[in-house]
């Protein structure tokens, strides 16, 4: 057997595992079997079986994401459905290009109102997000050379500085894919080293997104280790933006790569609580998803961000 199939089947171990825990106060006939999972929950497991969304976190998870639905409101599962222990651990999160000020204004009351952890937006709102949430606790994050990560390293110090003194206290910027696939390591260090710097002089943390699905699993590695030798707090695998989001066998190459002190975020493509526990068994501490809606609301979501 090879050590990529090693792993493989590890990680399917570890996720099997996780798939089957019963909701503490859960009682079901089937409990200790794949049955036991919230199989009428439909990706409301925040709201209705809170306990086994509390064992992810338990398990090492830092954030859960929530995006904002266009249709809040519209179900008795909103946000005030979300325990106050839970909606700790949940960034609230609106990246879509068409975000209007009253959305983003939403997103904070809500933000504020349910004591979610904190807000993602794009650089544009954070002056406005810092101002409506200030005083609140909520932290608020920004996207640095998002989704693409084409700009010059200078742009991008200058992107998270401006980011940083209107406010925000999280980064989440994109490497440089075309430099990592040149062979331009140098580069590639150089652009995260910029930002992990000026986010170190406030304070702030650097998550630095690799858009795996863009990546050969040994540019994975690669990516991942630069990071870390550049001071990143995390790697994150993915925009939300790209061709593919998070998987398994990537958040545990890249928990690998970087050791168990650094932070790994997996984002894009989680659509419920079980991708959620098969990132987390996978060595994931912080979950990026728009699925945070359906987590919620009871629906279903594809949206991205």
């Amino acid at each position: 057997m090879s050590d990529r199939d090693k792993l493989v089947e590890t990680i399917t171990q570890r996720v099997l595992h996780a798939l089957v825990v019963t909701p503490p106060g859960t009682a079901t006939a089937a409990s200790g079997t794949a049955a036991a999972r919230c199989e009428d929950c439909v990706g409301t497991c925040a709201a209705r079986c809170s306990g086994k969304v509390q064992s992810v976190i338990g398990a090492g998870a830092g954030r859960i994401a929530f995006a904002a639905a266009e249709n809040q409101g519209a179900s008795d599962l909103g946000g005030a459905s979300v325990p106050h222990e839970l909606a700790g651990f949940i960034d609230h999160t609106l990246l879509k290009p068409a975000a209007t000020a009253a959305q983003i204004d939403t997103l904070c009351d809500e933000a504020r109102q349910y004591r979610f952890a904190a807000v993602c937006v794009n650089p544009v709102w954070v002056k406005r997000a810092s101002t409506r949430l200030r005083g609140s606790g909520v932290t608020v994050a920004s996207v640095i050379g998002f989704p693409l990560g084409a700009s010059l390293p200078e742009i991008k110090v200058l992107e998270t500085r401006r980011a940083l003194r209107d406010g925000a206290r999280e980064i989440d910027m994109v490497i440089n894919v075309g430099a990592l696939k040149s062979g331009d390591l140098a580069l590639v260090e150089r652009d995260i080293a910029g930002v992990s710097d000026a986010c170190r002089e406030v304070g702030a943390a650097n998550k630095v997104i690799i858009e795996a699905a863009l990546l050969s699993d040994e540019e994975k590695v690669i990516a991942s280790r630069i990071a870390k030798r550049a001071r990143a707090h995390y790697v994150k695998t993915s925009t939300g933006f790209g061709p593919g989001g998070a998987t398994v066998f990537d958040v545990a190459l890249m928990r690998e790569a970087v050791g168990p002190k650094l932070g790994v975020k997996a984002a894009g493509g989680i659509k419920g609580s079980d991708d959620a526990e098969a990132m987390i068994a996978a060595g994931a501490t912080r979950i990026g998803a728009s699925a945070g809606v359906a987590m919620v609301t009871g629906g279903q979501s594809n949206e991205q961000y």
